[in-house]
């Protein structure tokens, strides 16, 4: 049987639509050891997932299929990275071997990685992928409960939080008391805005490096900051972003964004609202400066 699911990967700040397609059946050959391919580029974390599904799908009363399954992740030229893979493969799987009903699954967005009793992890990018979902007009997303405030920002997609793979198929099914979760965006947004925990007025004295910033602050400058260790530039920096403009919705979303691929959103966080501030030691290389990584 044939089963399609759909989930999302993010490439840059943005997130690109995945299609699983889950085809179960047929004996296994004398050559095949496990029985269950997944093509379409998957990188490490995806083809070690197969472990994690197994044990998330035993523990959760189910029993694993022992038939030939092939796993599609499409678009095949595009790499898939992460483990919030798992959910939608699991269920591709439990649908595909005739496990549980097929139902729903082209009306949902499904992400989230299985521990091994079953429940849910937190994943990264779980805004671009809402907003993914709502571009393509999928009536809901299913993801981890830990993601489901930031996934709400996002208006005209009914957002499910869910604590484990049992409460997924209840959702799909239509068999859940869980309600779609709602987040008034503004009203988050106006709450929030402008909220620092320090905060420009606690500097006693230097008067001419706060006159200096206050200018760079409303002239827009660049401004850098020189003197030995202990003269206050990490101090004074970090307070900057207090006497800056407040962020728009805009500037706030596309920086919520950004938090939410890195992976540094605050748990339970649905918006970042105030100006981000960083302060790498000044013996930081140009590589490690801009991000790292390949």
């Amino acid at each position: 049987m044939l089963v399609k699911t759909y989930a999302g990967s993010v490439h840059g700040v943005d997130a690109q639509l995945i299609t699983v397609e889950t085809n179960c059946g047929g004996a296994l050959g004398n050559t095949d050891k496990l029985g269950i391919y997944i093509v379409g580029l998957p990188d490490s974390a995806v083809r070690e997932s197969l472990p994690r599904i197994e044990a998330a799908v035993k523990n959760s009363g189910y029993r694993q299929p022992r038939l030939k399954t092939i796993i599609n992740l499409a678009p095949a030229d595009i790499r898939k990275e992460g483990s919030a893979f798992d959910l939608p493969i699991a269920l591709g799987m439990l649908a595909a071997a005739c496990l549980i009903p097929p139902d729903g699954f082209e009306d949902y967005i499904i992400m989230g990685e299985l521990s091994l009793d079953g429940s849910l992890r937190p994943i990264k990018g779980a805004l671009p992928i809402s907003i993914k979902a709502r571009k393509e007009n999928f009536k809901g997303f299913i993801l981890p409960k830990a993601n489901a405030r930031e996934a709400a920002i996002v208006n005209d997609v009914a957002v499910y939080g869910v604590d484990n793979l049992l409460e997924a198929i209840d959702v799909l099914g239509g068999n859940s008391d869980i309600q779609p979760l709602i987040v008034n965006t503004r009203d988050e947004f106006a709450n929030a805005t402008g909220i620092y925990d320090v905060d420009f007025s606690d500097v006693k004295g230097q008067e001419n490096i706060k006159r200096a910033l206050e200018l760079a602050a409303a002239g827009g400058h660049n401004v850098i900051l020189i003197g030995p260790p202990g003269a206050g530039k990490t101090m004074l920096a970090r307070r900057l972003p207090t006497i800056l403009p407040p962020l728009t919705l805009y500037e706030a979303l596309e920086t919520t964004k950004i938090h939410s691929v890195s992976g540094v959103l605050p748990d339970n966080a649905a918006l970042i609202t105030t100006r981000p501030f960083r302060a790498p030691h000044h013996t930081i290389s140009d590589v490690a400066l801009v991000g790292g990584g390949s």
